[in-house]
């Protein structure tokens, strides 16, 4: 092993690698791993084993990916178009340099094509006179390169951020990025542990309208011009569905589908098949500009409306199945910046926001400056519709860092307990799903109120050194607030 290292520790440190050198270096360090660790002792590790070896077999593989973004994005400059047929893929005898790397690989193609892009992101181009240009993304590049940061959360980063670039301040796209980056390896001080992929790619989303908050508009427009739905023709007794939706319209798809599909709630009774005509008519007349595509989703839009307003449609966590918006006071008063919409990653534009508001189905929830909810507290033992909804706005989801379940799915905690005095109230409510509520007494996270705020401290095996409060949210309009005062403090 450590000759191994060694000479590719040698190649690396000189300008031309030698092509033997670093194949025999990789099947010395290939060999070694075999032997050092069959798939099938795996079964023999305990517990802490088991996490140990899970976390460092990932580590080697951030590694290797690493290599394989570089390869596959020198491949793909070796067959830029331009070169014609003295490009690398023609003269191996492939229609691009995505071919070329799956026949090498043997990988897909969405695979191929995404350690290309992001590899052709990250890699060190030079100027016309031969001098190196620094990589769009340092912090990533960097981060890729020494294996602290994985290939789903550099890819998550660089899709968010990529499109701000020639039109935010390049300073704060740099800001995000290493906020990112410090994220996704745990060295953010607001983050009690690396964040995994998937949360880099909802923390992505939620800085890419705070960097360009006009970027919302364009892609609303392009929506607008997009939506569509469409009924195929009938084959094997079932027909086919395709089409665009809105985010505001998938929204309340999806909140209809949480509904009905929950085991503890009956089947909803629509309105008549007539006065669900008389509907569809009367939508599909009000514009007579719109394309067949057009009509059909807006007609499923007013049939969702209807469906979620029902007295007798089904409830979600103790609530009929509302779209829940939120959207910051003082963007609501300017009529700019975005909207979230539970369950939906995507923002949506104040126009859509504005349309809700006034469709009525939303309830203001008002933060102040410490990001407390406005007091909703009653005396009742279980929290109401109204306090749910707030707590919600809040938190947006379980609160354990890592935990996916949406708030529509979770119960409400009572931070200091019931039966020790604590109130039914906002400031003492946070949300947890039904394991993390289960256990939340022996999984060793520990909950706080701070000001009306929820903070966590991870358990000793995850934070050994000891661990420090920060403050618990997967709201996106909580966080972009958080991120917007980041940029304030460096101009």
């Amino acid at each position: 092993m450590n000759g191994a290292t060694e000479t590719l520790e040698a190649s690396a440190g000189s300008d031309t690698v030698d092509a033997s050198d670093a194949l025999a270096a990789l099947a010395a360090i290939s060999a070694l791993i075999g032997d050092a660790l069959l798939c099938s002792s795996v079964r023999t590790l305990t517990d802490n084993g088991l996490l140990r070896v899970t976390s460092a077999i990932e580590d080697a593989g951030r590694r290797v990916d690493a290599l394989r973004v570089a390869a596959a994005a020198e491949i793909a400059d070796r067959s830029r178009p331009e070169l014609g047929v003295g490009r690398l893929s023609a003269k191996k005898g492939c229609r691009s340099a995505s071919e070329l790397v799956q026949r090498l690989t043997l990988v897909s193609g969405a695979t191929a094509h995404r350690r290309i892009r992001v590899g052709s992101q990250l890699r060190t181009n030079y100027s016309l006179i031969g001098q190196p240009l620094p990589p769009q993304f340092p912090a990533v590049a960097a981060g890729l390169a020494t294996g602290a940061l994985g290939l789903d959360s550099a890819d998550a980063i660089l899709s968010a951020l990529t499109p701000t670039l020639h039109r935010a301040n390049l300073e704060h796209v740099q800001v995000a990025e290493v906020e990112l980056v410090a994220a996704a390896t745990g060295d953010s001080v607001d983050t009690p542990v690396p964040a995994t992929a998937d949360e880099i790619r909802m923390q992505a989303s939620v800085w890419k309208p705070v960097l360009d908050p006009d970027g919302a508009l364009p892609d609303d427009e392009r929506a607008m011009q997009e939506r569509g739905l469409r009924l195929g023709r009938q084959q094997g007794g079932t027909i086919p569905v395709s089409g665009r939706l809105l985010p505001e319209i998938g929204g309340q798809l999806q909140r209809l589908f949480d509904a009905y599909l929950s085991p503890k709630t009956a089947p909803v009774a629509f309105r008549t098949e007539e006065e669900a005509r008389e509907d569809r008519e009367q939508a599909v007349l009000e514009s007579d500009d719109r394309t067949f595509d057009q009509q059909r989703h807006d007609v499923l839009a007013v049939i969702l409306d209807v469906a979620a307003r029902s007295a007798e449609a089904p409830t979600i966590g103790g609530a009929a199945p509302t779209v829940l918006v939120t959207v910051r006071e003082r963007d609501l008063e300017k009529g700019q910046g975005v909207g979230w919409i539970d369950g939906v990653d995507a923002p949506v534009s104040m126009r859509a926001v504005t349309q809700l508001v006034c469709a009525g189905g939303t309830q203001n929830v008002i933060f102040g400056d410490t990001d407390a909810v406005v007091a909703l507290g009653v005396p009742d033992r279980c929290f109401n519709r109204a306090q749910r909804r707030a707590i919600s706005a809040r938190d947006g989801g379980c609160i354990i860092p890592g935990c996916d379940i949406p708030a529509a799915w979770t119960e409400i905690h009572h931070v200091i307990p019931h039966a020790a005095g604590g109130k039914t109230h906002v400031n003492n409510g946070v949300l947890l799903c039904w394991f993390h509520h289960r256990t939340i007494e022996t999984s060793g996270w520990l909950i706080r109120m701070v000001d009306g705020v929820p903070q966590i401290k991870a358990p000793p095996w995850l934070d050994p050194g000891g661990g420090k409060w920060r403050n618990a949210t997967k709201s996106r309009t909580r966080i972009a607030d958080a991120l917007e005062q980041q940029l304030d403090s460096v101009e």
